[in-house]
């Protein structure tokens, strides 16, 4: 007996030594690296910079102060370090290695607008606004070139005394810093304002069709993919809006998948609609006097007029050195009035914008009435610089209003000196459309063929809320909309404002997922949690849960729609038309920002992806779009 005994004491020793072997084994299977990723003119730390050993899922993105933690596997590693508007860098790690720090390049294509476009200013600011004569020098140095270019703005007298120069594009663009993957454990919610604005692909087209490609922060992936007619079917019950969910292989790195979240809103037929009372808004500063500007304002109001019917009343207010009224309200039934005032408009002065809007809001309310739809629509390059002019003024004037009923809708004109900033923020806050009009064919879509969808709102403050099953998904990242996150409290909150759906509106959202069970392969973001549960409720196949409150266009209270998606692993190929479609602008948008997350997507892919989902393609979008990505790729030479 006592030989048995001794015998298992042997074994019990022999085994949890090997256990403790095996543990000794898996802990060494990773190690821990630190470091700093840092611009290579400057020195300023990159937010945002994805991390990431090649070819796999082990990756993390640098904090505000352009640090990393990430856990890799033992061995020799090629380490990825990409932001976006710099160039991809590959770094050896050794063995051994624990540290690194990396510095990245800027594109090309930046530094060169920030050197063409950016002067020193000899003389002082308040000098400026009194001599007709500025005189410039020499470009300013590299570091400072990038750091300008690299905030998207390309700006105007600024507080540290630069002036654009003899020509110069003085365009302004807020910067986007793209969403990150979010591990479905530690967030398991992402909250959303939907967005049916598509001025950026406008924008980016008017880019591309004049032989250049455009900024990165001009090109907002969401609004490029709801460009597009989706063939989404419209709600059939009491709810004005439709929820639609599908997923597939991610064709940029097919070891993910690729969600779709789209809704769709119902269609009313234009004599059943409410009556319009519009104020036309229209800048006719010196500015607006190109071709592409106040003619084209309006060729493109006119066609607006057409769609009027006698029910609809319409004002216009116009400002350059001062805002004043050429037209009181008028019946759409006098279109020849209404059309000769738009005739007689010439450019000419500064550009009191904030004073036109105020006039504008005010006529707006002596026109509002019960039941109507009122709506201030402003047209301009959006370079406000007389009176209320900056973003906080102005968007306290505008939400303001907003809460007695009246939109603003912003339509955007020309080139050179376009703040497109502040255009988007003028139209979001005044929940209305924004739209970039770089033709008259973009006039006729937006007040011909989607007359309804452009001035009538069937479901407000819309909200989504996806929430992730970490059985399904270990780590998730929504494509674009990167200004229109909300936090998860804000979705419940119905004080809380978010985006519009008009009549026939479509809206689709692309999420990246990265599934679970990847033995191995984490993503770093934050460290485990140590106190949830885990706990899984609802059905096991569950992928995620799309929420949605929207509220009726007369209504403070607003409704809960929900949709599930089940698993599916589908090739792409094998989805729906408009999927395929969507995906195409989705990586077109990434190739256009020199994304961080496009993975192994080329020009090619995007031309192949989008050729085999054209469809019938009666207004010719989609194959313009396929033109589009040629000329890009001839273009990008990153």
């Amino acid at each position: 007996m006592a030989e048995k005994l001794i015998a298992m004491r042997k074994y019990l020793a022999l085994l949890l030594l090997t256990c403790l072997m095996v543990i000794n084994a898996s802990a060494r299977q990773e190690r821990t690296i630190t470091g700093t990723v840092k611009d290579s003119a400057d020195g300023y730390p990159i937010a945002n910079a994805v991390v990431r050993v090649k070819g796999t899922d082990y990756l993390t993105a640098t904090n505000a102060k352009g640090t990393f933690s990430l856990k890799v596997p033992v061995g020799a590693l090629i380490i990825e370090i990409n932001a976006t508007s710099y160039k991809l860098r590959e770094v050896n790690l050794g063995a051994q290695q624990t540290t690194l720090h990396v510095k990245l390049s800027m594109l090309q294509q930046l530094i060169k607008a920030a050197e063409k476009n950016r002067y020193i200013m000899t003389g002082k600011a308040d000098e400026i606004a009194t001599s007709p004569v500025v005189e410039y020098v020499a470009p300013l140095p590299r570091q400072q070139m990038h750091q300008k270019a690299l905030a998207g703005r390309v700006a105007g007298v600024t507080a540290n005394g630069y002036y654009p120069g003899p020509g110069a594009n003085t365009e302004d663009y807020s910067p986007i810093n793209e969403n990150i993957f979010h591990t479905a454990t530690d967030q398991p919610l992402s909250t959303f304002s939907i967005d049916v604005d598509r001025a950026s692909y406008s924008n980016m087209r008017r880019f591309l069709n004049n032989g250049e490609m455009p900024p990165p922060d001009a090109v907002r992936v969401e609004e490029m993919v709801n460009y597009f007619d989706y063939r989404y079917k419209a709600p059939t019950g009491k709810d004005p809006v439709a929820i639609y969910a599908d997923m597939a292989v991610c064709p940029w790195n097919t070891a993910h998948q690729l969600v779709r979240v789209a809704l769709k809103s119902k269609q009313v037929d234009t004599k059943d609609l409410p009556a319009a009372n519009l104020v036309f808004l229209l800048d006719v500063s010196g500015s607006m006097e190109d071709e592409n500007k106040l003619p084209l304002v309006k060729r493109a109001f006119s066609v607006l007029t057409e769609q009027l019917r006698p029910q609809d009343k319409v004002a216009i207010v116009v400002y350059a050195g001062a805002a004043g009224v050429v037209l009181p309200a008028t019946s759409g039934s006098d279109k020849k009035k209404i059309l000769a005032a738009l005739d007689e408009l010439q450019a000419g002065g500064s550009t009191a914008g904030g004073e036109g809007i105020k006039l504008a809001y005010h006529i707006a309310e002596e026109l509002r009435s019960q039941n109507s739809n009122t709506r201030v629509i402003l047209a301009t390059d959006g370079d406000f610089n007389v009176g209320v002019s900056s973003d906080g003024e102005l968007t306290r004037m505008i939400e303001k209003e907003r809460q007695k009923g009246i939109s603003l809708s912003v339509l955007g004109f020309g080139m050179g000196n376009y703040k497109d900033n502040k255009l988007e923020l003028l139209a979001d806050k005044g929940n209305g459309n924004y739209a970039y009009i770089d033709n008259f064919e973009e006039a006729r879509r937006t007040f011909v063929t989607e007359f309804g969808g452009t001035l009538f709102t069937v479901a407000k403050d819309v909200k989504l809320q996806v929430e992730f099953n970490p059985q399904f998904v270990q780590a998730y990242r929504l494509v674009g909309y990167e200004n229109r996150m909300l936090q998860n409290e804000d979705f419940n909150n119905d004080k809380k404002d978010a985006g519009d759906m008009g009549v026939g509106h479509t809206v689709t959202a692309l999420y990246e997922i990265i599934p679970s069970g990847k033995k191995g392969e984490t993503v770093n973001w934050v460290d485990p949690l140590k106190y949830q549960q885990g706990k899984v409720l609802g059905n096991q196949s569950e992928v995620l849960t799309v929420k949605l409150r929207y509220k009726q266009p007369n209504a403070d209270a607003s409704q809960l729609m929900q949709k599930v998606l089940p698993y599916n692993n589908q090739q792409i190929t094998s989805a729906p038309e408009d999927f395929r479609m969507a995906t195409a602008v989705a990586a077109f948008g990434q190739l256009l920002r020199h994304s961080a997350f496009k993975g192994t997507a080329t020009y090619d892919q995007v031309l192949s992806w989008a050729g085999n989902a054209r469809g019938e393609d009666a207004e010719g979008y989609r194959a313009e779009f396929i033109q589009l990505v040629k000329k890009a790729k001839l273009l990008d030479k990153e």
